[in-house]
């Protein structure tokens, strides 16, 4: 009997030990299939976090227990554990998110609320819903910011700043200028992949003293996605009605410890809306992820994009009123070649200390037979041109370090960085035929050399941020960069050239400062204030081109501003505001001369101020509401051209209100379908300096619709739904007014289908 009692127990005790097996699994991003690092996972028994793969284990779970799974800026989720103990857990990101992960404003990550910055992120889902063509779709959709349609992925910005093409915005890749300081392109954006971004993240406003010159208006930095957990694929295809074509696709999976993602597209345009518009790219991106163990990652990615479209311009009044958007451009064009490749080395010493180590290279060209360089003469039927080059390679290296302290928890980040760009300019003048009719109809090459020169630039810099809790609601955080800009000019050509500034050292340097602190007053409200520098020097082309003598001054800004964010309805919503005051001295600004041409000069001084704001709202899981806008004044304060003083003139290009307003529907009885309704305003500007012509502006009505079931989905999206006329840039100039037109209502189609292994290879 007593051996019978003995087995009883031992049995009892095997089903209690089998009843309360480890539960293993990994926690994924249900958008990019990422793993997602630090998520909680508590049990009855007990809790731990998913580490860097995602993966945890947690000891001793019954098998009749649940587990809830959060981490801040996901939907929560509770599941029973299933018999396999081995569980793939997929978690979808808030709409209404507040306290989201963000790595621009403090080069490291942190919290929306513990940064003193006006910024904003775009995420996964509103990339991917959005199905975007060209960036504007979805940068536009950020509060004060304006980025311009200019036809075929073409643009400029506007940020905190009129409409311009000023070295006034930082583009940057995974933290990384894409071009280099001193040879900036307002078409920069061209050379993203859009296929391979996971978020943007946006910051308003100066961020030189962290990032350095050219980041004044703002700083835009895409972020591109890492390789899934899981193997991956996904294939899409889409078309429009205006001869629009493209496919993307998409590979990723992780094998113990290396991933690697590679992606990209090619898109073909034909037959537009406007004449002369024809336009291809293709984009590709590689992306390896190497963890070498639990303290060292090794991140190296590869870009390459290789563009060509056709260049059409504006038109004139009555071409643009009477929507007969012919262009007398047969021949113009821009190509557009980028090559980058980044290294990047990620230590932990121990859990306070990090540094991170990248080395980059670029190879850049563009070459164009620019459509705004064709002048007429005085033969009506002649005209004068130039095709010319602008190339530079980049070497380049950036070591930064994270030391936090065990008091106030306090932090320093700090970082020194080197960019060596040689960089040539090359163009020819050539002879333009003019047909009766106005059409410019062809070229003829000549020996005559307008510009050859040969300039090395050399931007080092090196950067300290600090930030403490002295309070423990209060965050203070301060800054300093300092930025040299050598500009090493070897001219190929005599003094009596276009060209013919002498061979020449030039050299740029600043101080940029800022000082900044957050509040948290619990329960997701809080408030910012910060002050900061922003430093833009002259661009190599704007000092020297078409230049006898270089005469610019670096620009430089003070900004001042405050803001604050709030949630509300138990979370369903939050609202954040930022109200803004920037000085800018000496500031850069194109001026149009007697013969249609343009010319940079320094204008005095100038002040922009505004406010911006943000909100969202979901009352219910199934219905979104997003509104941002600004409301902002743009002035000349001093500035004098040719005898007339424009001081306390607005700037011209300078919308008073631009707003975007969303509403997004996915009805809970028809799983996988969502539809949207997008509301874009530009209130109207003065077209030029003297304020003598107003363009009135625009609404732009943009819809979208799309099923997803299992893997594959279909969409359809319309951009300008009741096809109003309307202009993109509109400028007033001595030779008459110059539209840009807007497309005329557009029709998306697309299929893509995504496939994900179920097990991790």
């Amino acid at each position: 009997m007593h051996r019978i009692s003995i087995l009883i127990c031992l049995t009892l005790c095997s089903f209690s030990t089998f009843a309360q097996e480890a539960l293993q699994g990994r926690v994924i991003d249900a958008q990019t299939r990422e793993a997602i690092s630090g998520a909680s996972i508590l049990a009855a028994s007990g809790g731990c976090l998913s580490d860097r793969q995602g993966e945890f284990s947690l000891p001793a779970v019954k098998a009749k227990d649940s587990i809830r799974i959060s981490i801040i800026g996901y939907t929560p989720v509770r599941l029973a554990v299933n018999q396999e103990r081995n569980m793939t857990i997929y978690l979808e990101p808030l709409t209404t998110r507040l306290n989201e992960v963000i790595v621009s404003a403090g080069r490291d990550k942190q919290y929306r609320t513990d940064a003193p910055v006006a910024i904003s992120s775009i995420s996964t889902q509103m990339i991917r819903e959005t199905k975007a063509t060209s960036l504007e779709q979805v940068l536009n959709k950020v509060s004060g910011v304006y980025m311009v349609d200019l036809g075929n992925e073409q643009h400029t910005m506007a940020i905190r700043q009129p409409i311009g093409y000023r070295s006034l915005f930082l583009y940057l890749e995974d933290g990384i200028p894409i071009r280099t300081t001193g040879d900036f392109n307002h078409n920069a954006l061209i050379e993203i992949n859009l296929a391979a971004l996971k978020t943007i993240e946006v910051i308003r406003g100066p961020a030189s003293s962290l990032y350095g010159s050219e980041a004044v208006g703002g700083a835009v930095n895409f972020i591109t996605a890492s390789p899934a957990l899981l193997p991956t694929a996904r294939i899409q295809a889409e078309m429009s009605n205006w001869g629009y074509k493209r496919t993307d696709f998409t590979l990723s999976a992780t094998s113990g410890k290396l991933g690697l993602l590679v992606g990209g597209y090619y898109a073909d345009q034909r037959n537009g809306y406007i004449d002369h518009s024809d336009f291809r790219k293709l984009a590709l991106t590689l992306k390896g992820v190497y963890r070498i163990n639990d303290r060292n990652t090794w991140t190296n990615a590869v870009s390459y994009v290789d563009y060509k479209t056709d260049q059409t311009g504006g038109v004139d009044s009555a071409n643009f009123y009477s929507r007969n958007y012919k262009s007398f451009h047969t021949f113009s064009y821009r190509l557009v070649k980028a090559f980058r490749v980044r290294s990047t080395l990620e230590h932990t010493w121990n859990s306070r200390n990090s540094m991170n180590f990248t080395a980059f290279y670029r190879n850049n060209e563009i070459g164009q037979n620019p459509f705004y360089a064709i002048k007429t003469t005085a033969d009506p039927l002649k005209a004068r041109g130039e095709i010319n080059s602008d190339q530079f390679n980049s070497y380049g290296v950036l070591v930064q370090h994270k030391k936090e302290f065990g008091w106030k928890q306090a932090s320093v980040i700090a970082g020194v960085s080197v960019d060596y760009s040689p960089a040539t300019y090359f163009a020819e003048y050539i002879d333009v035929d003019r047909n009766a009719e106005g059409y410019f109809t062809g070229y003829t090459s000549t020996d005559s050399v307008l510009t050859d020169y040969r300039a090395g630039l050399l931007n080092t810099a090196a950067y300290i941020q600090a930030q403490m809790n002295p309070l423990e609601r209060l965050k203070l955080v301060a800054a300093l960069r300092y930025d040299r800009m050598d500009y090493n000019f070897d001219n190929h050509l005599p003094p009596s050239a276009f060209t013919g500034s002498p061979d020449e050292r030039n050299h740029f340097k600043a101080w940029s400062p800022k000082l900044g602190l957050t509040y948290d007053f619990g329960r997701d409200r809080g408030l910012y204030a910060n002050y900061s520098v922003g430093f833009a020097p002259p661009n190599i082309s704007e000092l020297y081109r078409g230049v006898k003598v270089p005469v610019l001054k670096p620009a430089t800004y003070n900004n001042y501003e405050a803001g604050g964010w709030f949630a509300f309805a138990g979370s369903k919503g939050y609202v954040d505001v930022s109200i803004y005051r920037m000085d800018g001295a000496n500031e850069i600004v194109s001026v149009r001369l007697a013969d249609n041409s343009s010319e940079n000069r320094n204008a005095g001084k100038t002040r922009h101020s505004g406010v911006e704001w943000n909100l969202r709202y979901a009352p219910v899981p199934s219905l979104l509401f997003r509104t941002g806008g600004t409301f902002a004044k743009h002035e000349f304060i001093e500035y004098e051209d040719k005898g007339k003083h424009y001081g306390g003139n607005r700037m011209n290009g300078a919308p008073e209100v631009i707003t975007n307003t969303e509403v997004t529907y996915k009805p809970p009885f028809f799983k996988g379908f969502r539809v949207g309704m997008e509301w874009q305003h530009v209130g109207q500007y003065f077209m030029d300096p003297a304020n003598t012509e107003k363009y009135g502006g625009y609404e732009l009505l943009n819809a979208r619709a799309g099923y997803t079931l299992g893997g594959f989905e279909c969409w359809v999206n319309c951009r300008n739904i009741t096809d109003v006329m309307y202009a993109t840039t509109a400028e007033k100039t001595a030779f008459g007014k110059s539209y840009r037109p807007g497309p005329n209502r557009t029709f998306n189609f697309g299929v893509a289908y995504t496939f994900t292994c179920k097990q991790k290879t």
